[in-house]
């Protein structure tokens, strides 16, 4: 007997972990539904996998009524989603004092209140079947504020929160949810950033125990795994000792410089 395909819905799916995660999907068999704002990279992706079930909308995670249209289009088109992955994310420096308002705003929308849109539209079929996995990219710079740094680590602290209280609400529903907190993943995000990355994982390593984790329906999980426990000694940092240990750490350039 045949195997049904998975049917997974990523975010961000143009470049970085989202292409790679798209392109384990496909290893896999799965039928895909492809969501980001170059339209020219979906367009590329779906094209070198012609054999492949795969859907493509291009869409900004800002526009929440585009969001909408591609859920609905893809849940008409293949019964619903077994995952949905909020991946799309953008990384800017930006400081309070210096006019970045909209880089803090700009970093929210996109990572917070994205993933929110992006699992909207989908909650209703998956209460229907009392099934589906909703997957969300917090980050390792969640857990502490790093320096420079304020506008990505409060959307990604922001996330990882959001998602903690949605496992708990959707759980009696029979709807699985799963927050991965990357490291330092190989990737346009990272590619020029100024400081040490330690244990920076390629992209299509990262995906493949990330699929694993989804698979397995992991609570939450960190990769690479050392990154676990750099997290954790973060988080239990005495503040007097963080602020010593950080306020001269080298920081991420404002999108103005």
């Amino acid at each position: 007997m045949t195997a049904t395909p998975l049917r997974v819905f990523i975010t961000g799916a143009s470049s970085g972990i989202g292409l790679a995660l798209a392109e384990e999907y496909v290893k896999r068999g799965a039928v895909l539904g492809l969501v980001a704002r170059r339209a020219d990279s979906l367009a590329a992706f779906a094209a070198r996998f012609p054999q492949s079930s795969v859907s493509i909308y291009p869409a900004d995670v800002r526009d929440a009524d585009a969001l909408a249209d591609a859920a609905r289009s893809f849940i008409a088109q293949h019964g619903g989603a077994d995952i949905v992955i909020a991946n799309a994310g953008i990384s800017q420096g930006a400081l309070t004092g210096h006019g970045d308002l909209n880089a803090f705003r700009a970093v929210m929308d996109v990572n917070y209140f994205g993933m929110v849109a992006t699992f909207e539209p989908f909650i209703e079929s998956m209460r229907a079947s009392r099934s589906g996995t909703l997957v969300g990219l917090a980050s390792v710079a969640g857990v502490r504020g790093l320096p420079g740094s304020g506008a990505y680590s409060a959307s990604k602290s922001a996330a990882a929160k959001y998602l903690e209280s949605l496992r708990v609400e959707m759980r009696p529903q029979g709807i699985s949810v799963v927050t991965i907190a990357p490291g330092y993943v190989r990737s346009e995000m990272t590619a020029h950033n100024p400081y040490p990355m330690p244990f920076l994982m390629n992209a299509d390593r990262f995906a493949a125990k990330v699929a694993n984790a989804i698979a397995q329906k992991v609570r939450y999980a960190t990769f690479p795994w050392q990154m676990r426990i750099v997290g954790m000694a973060l988080h239990v940092l005495p503040r007097w000792l963080y602020d010593f240990a950080f306020e001269r750490a080298p920081r991420k350039p404002r999108a103005s410089e």
